[in-house]
């Protein structure tokens, strides 16, 4: 069983410890309720909750599973509950002041919890979380790395494999998935965005990466339909001459990358479609090239978007009115990470960062072309972990 290194888990709350104290002087208590926030901090995730005081140890209280916790966490404090009514007695007051994790913290939870831990004001804990994240470990680099050579395995040499005329986008999201199990991947992919259901990512035959959905992202997916928008179409096939847009994520160890990959099946694209998917590679260049410690997410986006040409920007991280405001996110535990290739985010890259790059852009009648890797910033600039093809793979 893999476990997340001790010394590990106590250099993160280490971290967390030093960054509330800057962050707020006067802070007194943590709750961590949500699995990636107990994950992170204990390398378990459990029904129950994370308590870290500032003065004292933090325990990690489990419902279930308690045993499952002792075996696979090497976090020194883990104690079993039946209900948070057992967590009070071992607290001889309650701060009235918490932060917490607001993001993923359900109203009737916490309803629960504050029978026994009345508090008057709750504060967002998610600020330093995302700041510590943001940096990762050796340890994280490597679970990272191992996982981006997966994925680029996948999408560069298995993927092309799979194609065939007449499979549908589903069959091939199922092929795809089951493809990724065999060489790895942790069978799930985990985003901090609200209620969005993902199996893999976007699956898409021309057109069908053009079809808006709900996904804050700038590719598209017709899906299976109204209840499902992410699966991929069952009655998509594919056919001679079709654009394939591949846009998943792979995990390891809890760890995730992000690729995007395209594929011309059967025949050629116009000559627009190349000319345009090219530019959005040149682009993600020109981004990684930026991504050094010290320049800023936001100098890196609006200088960028600053020197696009304006008949380019048209459909560009978007199709129609549909665009997104930036040009990448941080990524690791969730795939959606912060801080983000954007405008508002003015502090400073660091070394060890990892931003996944994905310049896209949708075309009238072919679909979405464009690109995403996955990088770690360096003192030389963003270093890919999954791949250097430029994608337009061809596929007789």
């Amino acid at each position: 069983m893999h476990r997340v290194p001790k010394t590990e888990l106590e250099n993160r709350m280490k971290r967390f410890r030093a960054m509330m104290e800057r962050y707020d002087a006067d802070w007194e208590i943590a709750y961590f309720f949500s699995k990636i926030g107990q994950y992170y901090f204990t390398g378990t995730m459990q029904d129950g909750v994370l308590i870290i005081p500032r003065d004292g140890e933090a325990i990690l209280w489990v419902r279930m599973s308690y045993d499952r916790a002792v075996d696979e966490s090497y976090f020194d404090n883990i104690k079993q509950m039946h209900s948070f009514r057992d967590v009070v007695e071992a607290y001889s007051t309650i701060p009235k002041v918490a932060y917490v994790e607001k993001e993923f913290l359900p109203i009737a939870v916490w309803e629960r919890f504050s029978k026994y831990f009345p508090t008057s004001t709750l504060k967002p804990v998610g600020p330093v979380v995302s700041a510590i994240r943001a940096v990762k470990s050796a340890y994280e680099l490597e679970q990272m790395t191992i996982c981006g050579d997966r994925h680029r395995h996948v999408l560069e040499e298995i993927a092309p494999t799979i194609l065939k005329e007449g499979i549908s986008e589903a069959e091939l999201n199922g092929a795809l998935y089951d493809e990724m199990i065999k060489a790895g991947h942790q069978g799930i992919v985990r985003f901090a965005m609200y209620d969005v259901d993902v199996i893999l990512g976007h699956v898409a035959f021309g057109e069908s990466g053009l079809y808006p959905t709900h996904f804050n992202g700038p590719g598209g997916n017709m899906g299976l339909g109204p209840a499902v928008q992410f699966l991929g179409s069952r009655e998509r096939k594919l056919k001679k001459g079709d654009l394939v847009f591949l846009d998943v994520a792979v995990g390891h160890n809890g760890y995730q990358t992000d690729k995007t990959m395209t594929y011309v099946f059967g025949g050629e694209l116009p000559k627009e479609a190349i000319a345009e998917h090219q530019k959005c590679v040149d682009v993600q260049h020109r981004v990684a090239e930026m991504l050094r410690p010290g320049n800023t997410p936001e100098q890196v986006y609006q200088t960028i978007m600053e020197s696009l040409p304006t008949d380019f920007v048209k459909n560009f991280m978007g199709y129609g009115k549909r665009q997104v405001k930036f040009l990448g996110h941080s990524i690791g535990l969730f795939v959606d990470e912060q801080p983000v290739i954007a405008k508002g985010f003015s502090m400073p890259i660091e070394e060890n960062m990892t931003f996944a790059v994905e310049p896209k852009k949708g075309v009238t009648g072919v679909g979405t072309v464009g690109i995403e890797d996955t990088f770690i910033v360096t003192k030389e600039g963003g270093v890919s972990i999954t791949g250097h093809n430029s994608g337009l793979i061809v596929v007789e």
